[in-house]
């Protein structure tokens, strides 16, 4: 009988190449890409086999925390360790905190495969036989990565470049060579060569063949790791790794620490219609098209244009006339207009937006926090209006204000309302004042989401305005 494999899905970076709608607060993981649900939705839904599968770890940033919780609760899917890095170190200790995890729970011969948030698989059924395979090899003592088919002769990938056959695992190859994303002349002739694959960055092995290759050919990686994971600390279900010991690692990815130097590598390819979204023109090939190649997302219209990705969120409206391969995004805070051949290049627009000041870069209008989300309406110097999202079961923190009173009203839902020691509810229609410096707190005991309108007034209404007296998600005082 094959062993279960324990999926770990590794959930960082910021998605610049896809501002604006990818940020830093709220990067493309989370967002609905490609049909209704978020890749993060999506990836873990992939293994809730609970035959095939155990309960998946994933390996996220501190700030994503409560978002990840909040969107594998809303498909039912409860991991079996949520770990927490307080700084970014690339894919290679995450991989090896992931096989040390694994061999901590299941046992040094489990099966780890390692997996990205943020990517599309179209052919469900050509998937589940890779992985299949892919564990039969891993049982032999094999790393193995995925090269998925090519079916275009495309640059913004690197490349897998496959050996001769392993003769004891049928579909597994060994691995000739990792080779860097390539140009147009040089992406045609491997399309051609038939042994060129993408590299999609997933990786199947045993965890102790993982702990031994880090521990040869990587072994400050693997020292690192193991002490964070030692002197991890929980918080509110949470793992929170240790930060002075993940600063002492370098910053590698698994490529490079160990799947280019290790003699235990293969790979499987395999034609499961793999993106990993890396751009705009990856949307667009994902996306339905008119006869003229042209995608309309959202609130878009487009007149003569060809080629081209045209998308409106947040109720804002994309008009196009004539535009040929050309990407336009409206957001309700942000436009972006690029030739879909320089979509490369959006990260350092992204960068020129951080040294200029502009919030856009790293947030959305709509910001989420543990127990919901706000959105700014209006905002000056002496007043700020924003619409209030609360969960169902959530709660704000116990605060009071120093500047600023607040008037609250409710448009849908019921809100349980604490106001120095007096509690009341409100219902649609009904509203309340919290004066200047008064305790206060919201909540919502109901199972349907409640909205609000906050209207604040005072000398000063900035964000840190806020002095938290009880927290339940464990949050620092301001």
């Amino acid at each position: 009988m094959q062993p279960k494999l324990t999926p770990v899905i590794l959930s960082g970076g910021a998605g610049t190449r896809l501002w604006p709608l990818s940020r830093q607060t709220y990067p493309k993981q989370f967002l609905p890409l490609i049909g209704d649900e978020s890749l993060l939705k999506l990836t873990a839904k992939r293994f809730q086999d609970s035959a095939r599968f155990e309960a998946p770890i994933v390996i996220a940033n501190d700030t994503h925390r409560f978002l990840i919780a909040q969107q594998l609760l809303e498909v039912g899917i409860e991991p079996a360790a949520l770990i927490l890095e307080p700084i970014g170190r690339n894919t290679a200790p995450a991989a090896a905190i992931a096989a040390l995890k694994v061999a901590e729970m299941h046992g040094a011969d489990a099966i780890v495969g390692i997996f990205a948030s943020d990517h599309v698989i179209k052919d469900g059924a050509a998937y589940s036989d890779a992985l299949d395979t892919a564990v039969r090899a891993a049982q032999a003592g094999r790393i193995v990565c995925f090269g998925a088919t090519p079916d275009r002769p495309e640059t913004g990938y690197g490349y897998i470049e496959a050996g001769d056959p392993i003769g004891a695992l049928e579909g597994v190859a060994e691995i000739a060579a990792f080779v860097e994303k390539p140009d147009h002349a040089t992406a045609e002739a491997y399309l051609a060569s038939g042994r060129h694959h993408w590299n999609t960055g997933m990786f199947i092995a045993r965890a102790d063949v993982l702990i031994a290759a880090f521990e040869t050919l990587a072994p400050e990686v693997l020292a690192a790791a193991r002490q964070s994971l030692k002197n991890a600390t929980p918080d509110l279900g949470f793992t929170r790794l240790e930060q002075a010991a993940l600063e002492t690692c370098p910053a590698l990815p698994f490529d490079i620490a160990v799947m280019e130097k290790t003699d235990r590598g293969a790979v499987i390819a395999a034609a499961f219609g793999w993106s990993d979204l890396g751009g705009f023109p990856a949307l667009r090939d994902e996306a339905d098209q008119d006869a003229d190649g042209t995608a309309l997302i959202g609130s878009a219209l487009a007149q003569d244009c060809k080629g081209s990705y045209l998308r409106g969120e947040d109720g804002m409206l994309v008009a196009g006339l004539g535009l040929e391969g050309m990407a336009v995004v409206a957001t309700s805070d942000a436009v972006l207009a690029a030739p879909l051949s320089r979509a490369d290049e959006i990260k350092d627009l992204v960068n020129a937006l951080g040294k200029a000041g502009h919030s856009q870069r790293d947030t959305h209008r709509k910001v989420y926090r543990p127990w919901g989300s706000y959105e700014d309406i209006d905002v000056t110097p002496r007043f700020r209006v924003k619409r209030i999202v609360v969960n169902p079961g959530a709660r704000l923190s116990l605060q009071r204000h120093k500047h600023r009173s607040e008037h609250w009203i409710v448009v849908e839902g019921e809100a349980t309302v604490t106001i120095g020691e007096a509690v009341e509810t409100l219902t649609r229609n009904q509203s309340t004042y919290v004066p200047v410096g008064e305790t206060h707190r919201l909540e919502n005991r109901r199972e349907e989401p409640l909205h609000m309108i906050e209207v604040q007034v005072g000398d000063y209404v900035g964000e840190d305005d806020i002095e938290r007296l009880e927290d339940v998600y464990g949050r620092a005082p301001r």
